[in-house]
């Protein structure tokens, strides 16, 4: 589960600058993790160019799209009632196409085609740019798909439309697939082997979005830390690369670099990290400049080094914990989140308190917590028993969750007291005379709006806390503002 899922965020349905020019009406939705929502926006940019315009009325649109998620069964089932609502418009409105794109799109390609006939075009994460192409065929008649995973596309090319955005932050993706099998895992069978984004196109699109106001900028992918462009291809076959690609490659320390010398008052997060490429250049790189944020998601889906190897995770508790020490020792106002998985195959209650003592010892900021759920076509379903009764796992996954609440209201009670630079992005939720930003750790803060705007960086004075949500009064605009 190397994605973070954000729940506010699921099913949300995309809208862009509608052209005058564009007559058709495309609707388009999106579930899962934030790689899921970065790619809407290349799709939106893709048939805007085919005389779209976005829409928020499924009842009205001519194309209805939804990208589609497999980590969790949670994930497909509410995807399937949302093409049983599809399909009840699509009787009103027969000329409606609808269409599956993603993770679950190539999971369950000839199903939804063949068996149950419920879709007109299922296109993988790779294939985004045969859209136009699988449209003519889905109007003349043919089955429409296109599931072939890629080893050079990383749509490098696309200058991503901003869907819903609040014109402060944004996603740039530098990575697309994965090479790390692990076993509860479907990315490297629906996304494909890994490969790398060309560095110059990672700064183009970051430019534009720099000269049009945002001010905030995630590198996204699978695992960006094993980011390496030597001129394209698959990482695996880094090997077979020349000598004079080896010495000119760039690695994820120095992109990071890179992004944050070119853009000095931009700020850089990244998402998501693997422990075993997570190496110390990036640490130091991070430590080097003031506009990377001080905040690392790092999933480690167990304590228990035994069901790390069930898992096919490339490290130990030990080594782990190890990298926790150095990132603290370097970073020391560092902020960290996980991934972890409770009720694995064969986990036992040692197993357990083993994620509990890791827990303790790391004491992580922010947690995405989730019980096993077998997903078809990983090697876990196909090798493991899930032997896990539902209520163990439903108690431990308390365990767990409770145990991070502590933990959260830990952190954030650290800040009161403390001056922090915030980035303000929108209004707060409960209060429209507040602005809602977040600090270099990635922890939400809210203060009086005074005669701050969104994309100004604030000092703000923190002065009280909930477990997820610093409060504070705005000091100055901070140092990052000044020329």
């Amino acid at each position: 589960m190397e994605k973070i899922i954000e729940e506010n965020k699921q099913g949300t349905s995309l809208v862009l600058e509608q052209k005058e020019e564009n007559v058709k009406k495309l609707f388009i939705e999106s579930y899962g993790c934030q790689m899921n929502f970065s790619d809407s926006e290349i799709v939106a940019s893709i048939l805007v160019n085919q005389g779209y315009n976005t829409t928020q009325n499924l009842e009205e649109a001519d194309l209805v799209l939804v990208n589609t998620c497999s980590i969790r069964d949670k994930a497909e089932q509410t995807i399937r009632k949302r093409l049983e609502k599809y399909n009840a418009v699509k009787k009103i409105n027969p000329n409606m196409k609808v269409g599956v794109l993603g993770c679950m799109a190539e999971r369950l390609k000839d199903k939804f085609l063949e068996e149950e006939k419920i879709v007109d075009m299922v296109v993988g994460p790779d294939a985004y740019k045969d859209i136009p192409n699988l449209l003519k065929d889905v109007e003349d008649g043919r089955d429409a798909i296109n599931v072939i995973l890629s080893k050079e596309e990383t749509y490098g090319d696309i200058a991503p439309v901003r869907l819903n955005s609040n014109g402060v932050t944004a996603f740039v993706s530098i990575t697309r697939g994965c090479d790390n099998m692990c076993t509860f895992c479907v990315v490297p069978f629906t996304r494909g082997r890994e490969r790398s984004r060309e560095p110059q196109s990672i700064l183009e699109e970051i430019q534009d979005l720099w000269s049009r106001g945002f001010k905030e900028v995630t590198l996204l992918g699978q695992n960006v830390d094993s980011y390496l462009w030597y001129g394209g291809g698959l990482k695996k076959d880094f090997v077979k690369a020349t000598e004079m690609q080896k010495a000119t490659a760039v690695d994820f320390a120095q992109l990071l670099d890179m992004c944050a010398t070119q853009f000095p008052k931009m700020r850089f997060r990244f998402s998501t990290s693997n422990p075993q490429d997570m190496h110390v250049e990036v640490i130091e790189v991070m430590a080097k400049h003031h506009n990377i944020c001080n905040y690392i998601h790092l999933p480690v889906q167990s304590g228990s080094t035994r069901i790390l190897k069930e898992m096919n995770r490339q490290h130990t508790r030990e080594e782990y914990m190890t990298l926790i020490d150095n990132i603290k020792r370097i970073i020391p106002d560092i902020s960290l989140s996980q991934d972890m998985i409770t009720g694995f195959p064969t986990e036992t209650e040692e197993d357990h308190q083993d994620t509990l003592s890791l827990m303790e010892y790391v004491k992580y900021d922010f947690g995405f917590m989730f019980a096993y759920s077998e997903r078809p076509g990983t090697m876990a379903a196909r090798k493991m028993e899930d032997d896990i009764p539902e209520e163990v796992k439903k108690r431990r996954l308390t365990e767990i969750v409770d145990l991070q609440q502590v933990h959260a209201l830990e952190k954030t009670k650290r800040f009161i007291g403390q001056t922090v630079e915030v980035l303000v992005e929108k209004d707060s939720k409960r209060s429209k005379e507040h602005w809602s930003g977040r600090n270099s750790q990635n922890t939400v803060v809210v203060f009086p709006k005074g005669n701050y705007k969104p994309g100004d960086f604030v000092d703000v004075k923190i002065t009280d806390c909930t477990a997820a949500t610093l409060i504070g009064e705005a000091v100055k605009y901070s140092e990052i503002m000044k020329s």
